[in-house]
């Protein structure tokens, strides 16, 4: 998708995004059957804040890219999954637009000015249950590719997904997991071709849902 055609249907930022696939929003399976995990929508009161970064911006043939991140395997929650650039808020942040921008000049080494940074809007937050985080995406254009470095530490790759890739129709496979004692079921987009992702890489959880409504959006018939 063209960035030029991007920019034109991301402004004005709807609030909230139309809902995504709803095959990405996973499934618990118990004795009841299945249902969704419940509360994903409602951020508790007592959930820790954070934001990430959703950055989008021109390759140098002006197909629109978004910035997301393969998380370094450290044996935590979020160990070698793919996320946005962010993560939780330090006292310092003014806001969660400062702490996005902080965590991404941190993880993927962003400068704002260098690629022409602009935030047009944040999203509703989101509960990650099983890190008991209340996430803010922070919405952002940059006139152009930003030159980007990894944290070691806590970036094992920086991949560049094409918003073509999340558009109505794109490429979903299913999988499944243990989620505590039950048994977890979801569709996500899977992204191993991208160069830099590991063998088998899909997006899942909160950044695919954020994704599947962000394609929504800008999928929508004109």
């Amino acid at each position: 998708m063209r960035f030029e055609d991007v920019l034109r249907r991301l402004e004005p930022l709807p609030d909230p995004l139309p809902a995504g696939p709803p095959s990405l929003m996973p499934q618990l399976h118990d004795a009841g059957g299945p249902r969704p995990v419940p509360g994903l929508d409602a951020p508790l009161a007592n959930a820790r804040p954070a934001a990430v970064l959703l950055l989008l911006y021109p390759d140098a043939a002006g197909e629109a890219h978004i910035v997301v991140t393969e998380r370094t395997d450290r044996g935590g929650h979020h160990s070698g999954e793919v996320s946005f650039p962010g993560g939780r808020a330090e006292p310092d942040d003014g806001d969660a637009v400062a702490t996005a921008l902080r965590e991404a000049a941190e993880e993927v080494g962003l400068d704002p000015a260098e690629c022409g940074l602009r935030v047009i809007g944040r999203l509703p937050g989101l509960w990650v249950p099983v890190s008991n985080f209340a996430v803010t995406p922070i919405v952002a254009v940059a006139d152009r590719r930003p030159t980007m470095r990894r944290q070691p530490s806590e970036v094992a790759a920086i991949l560049e997904l094409p918003v073509a890739a999340i558009l109505p129709g794109a490429r979903l496979v299913a999988r499944e997991r243990q989620f505590r004692d039950r048994r977890l079921t979801y569709e996500a987009y899977q992204i191993d071709d991208l160069p830099g992702a590991s063998p088998g890489l899909v997006i899942w959880g909160m950044t695919a849902r954020v994704l599947g409504g962000l394609g929504a959006w800008l999928g929508r018939a004109p």
